[in-house]
């Protein structure tokens, strides 16, 4: 598996699927920090995402020598499969290289942890994205949230609630290092980003 540059296809190598729910309510929201993500490396890039293709806000950017096409599903969180799905099939981009940008629950506000595949741990979008692709096996960086408060708490309370003091200040810098971490494993592969990033 060669990371970064593959000459032999044209138009896009990857895809950079960074999941959240679309509308202004969800903005600063645990589940849209991948959206956050995606805002950070369109704002280093200077490319706006704003074009609407395979039911997701787009732009293609060139990240770690590579052409990738940046993606935001408007669909949804627990359809983002489908936006994922149409543009893999139109680029003929392979799983490995559909790279998934998500919160985490189960990490503490500002970690990361990156994976080359796996059970989707109870995150709706990556159930329905392992679920279209037909596999587990796609890379993902999960930036974490933090935990609901306690066991009765409403999960979708807690997910669709707005990240505020120092959890805010955790994740908004995690939220720069994921995109480091993008660019470095679809560079260098996941193995390289993943020493260098799960902390």
């Amino acid at each position: 598996m060669i990371f970064g540059k593959n000459c032999s296809s044209g138009g896009v190598e990857w895809l950079l699927v960074c999941l959240g729910n679309p509308g202004d309510q969800y903005e600063n929201t645990r589940h849209n920090v991948g959206f956050q993500v995606a805002d950070e490396i369109a704002a280093r890039k200077d490319v706006p995402v704003q074009r609407l293709k395979f039911r997701a806000l787009t732009n293609t950017v060139e990240l770690g020598g590579a052409k990738v096409l940046l993606m935001k599903p408007v669909t949804y969180m627990n359809l983002s499969g489908e936006a994922a799905q149409e543009a893999a099939a139109f680029y003929k981009v392979p799983p490995e290289r559909v790279l998934v940008v998500s919160d985490d629950v189960a990490l503490p506000p500002g970690r990361l942890r990156i994976r080359k595949g796996g059970s989707a741990g109870g995150h709706n979008g990556l159930k329905n994205l392992i679920q279209h692709l037909g596999t587990d096996q796609f890379p993902r960086v999960r930036v974490g949230v933090g935990e609901k408060p306690h066991p009765d708490y409403d999960m979708a309370d807690w997910v669709l609630g707005k990240l505020q003091g120092e959890d805010k200040k955790a994740v908004d810098a995690a939220v720069k290092r994921a995109a480091d971490a993008v660019e470095c494993l679809i560079r260098e592969g996941p193995d390289r980003a993943m020493s260098r990033y799960n902390g």
